[in-house]
């Protein structure tokens, strides 16, 4: 079997020498090329050429935000003509790994080296559904508002070179909360063909659950949401302390139950459309996309096979 192993070798819990012990394991069983990523959207293109030459399984060792570069990188290739869709495999590599967790993989790259080889040589593997926000699909969640400003300030953080953990999370999203919730609602949901609910301060998209991580800690944000149902929605009519808190409590519980009279829930949803009395900012798979005014969500089922 033909496979080729994309690499972030900046990705929090990748070092060189995890990365040739799984590599020299993967060469062992297959014909394997190996790819470290240099610039950013290297994945996307190693995914994108692995395609159009006819490759078996792409193999995706870094983050979330490289599993969601692979992915793309790989759709676009199919779409552009009558190419095969390769399987994709994922070592987890990065921080949060939220993909590869909510598919029961082993958080130790090498364990799920391991898992990954007894499923090529078995044959194993399951079909996933996965979200698109306009042209971008997405593995496990998209979102606009809260959690997008959350997402741009950890990226700014980073970038000025501090590291990335789910403290630095926790204390961004308070930050982010307090600014926001002095700031007047800008989005109106439309969920399938029904009216536009108005008013909305944040609108968080589920592909799968949990929604993330908190270290090691799930949080719950549509329990009925899976790979193999619709899109989970899940929107704040109210930004007090009180309701939000009640919110989070719930989420970090399992529950994932919020109170009608402040928030929108709504499981197994085909299409959402999002409007911004000004732009706001998106965010698919931890990665911002900028800011946007309107975007159109999509549930594609079965949509891709993962080996598992």
């Amino acid at each position: 079997m033909r496979a080729v192993l994309v690499v972030n070798p900046q990705a929090t819990s990748t070092t060189a020498a995890g990365r040739d012990v799984i590599a020299h394991a993967l060469a062992s069983e297959l014909k394997l090329d190996v790819v470290e990523t240099q610039y950013w959207g290297h994945a996307s293109d190693t995914a994108r050429a692995a395609v159009e030459d006819g490759v078996d399984l792409v193999i995706a060792l870094g983050g979330d935000g490289t599993v969601n570069e692979v992915v793309n990188g790989m759709f676009s290739a199919a779409e552009r003509g009558d190419r095969a869709m390769p399987t994709l495999g994922v070592v987890p590599g990065g921080s949060a790994n939220v993909f590869a967790r909510a598919l029961g993989l082993p958080r130790d790259p090498v364990e799920a080296t391991h898992r990954l080889l007894r499923a090529v040589a078995e044959g194993s593997g399951r079909m996933v559904g996965l979200g698109k926000a306009d042209d971008r699909w997405f593995t496990f969640n998209a979102g606009v508002g809260w959690d997008a400003e959350v997402v741009a300030e950890v990226e700014r953080l980073r970038s000025r070179g501090q590291n990335v953990t789910p403290a630095l999370y926790a204390r961004t999203a308070l930050s982010c909360y307090f600014r926001m919730a002095r700031q007047a609602p800008r989005i109106s949901l439309q969920i399938g063909h029904e009216d536009p609910i108005d008013q909305l301060h944040s609108v968080f998209v589920s592909n799968t659950d949990p929604w993330t991580y908190l270290g090691s800690r799930p949080v719950r944000m549509s329990p009925d949401t899976t790979f193999d149902t619709g899109l989970g929605v899940f929107a704040l009519h109210n930004m007090s302390a009180y309701p939000v808190l009640q919110h989070v409590a719930q989420m970090l519980r399992g529950r994932g139950k919020p109170h009608p009279r402040n928030s929108i829930q709504r499981a197994n949803a085909g299409y959402l459309r999002v409007t911004c009395t000004e732009p706001l900012r998106l965010q698919v798979d931890g990665d911002c996309l900028g800011e946007r005014s309107a975007i159109e969500f999509f549930s594609v089922p079965d949509a891709l096979r993962v080996a598992v």
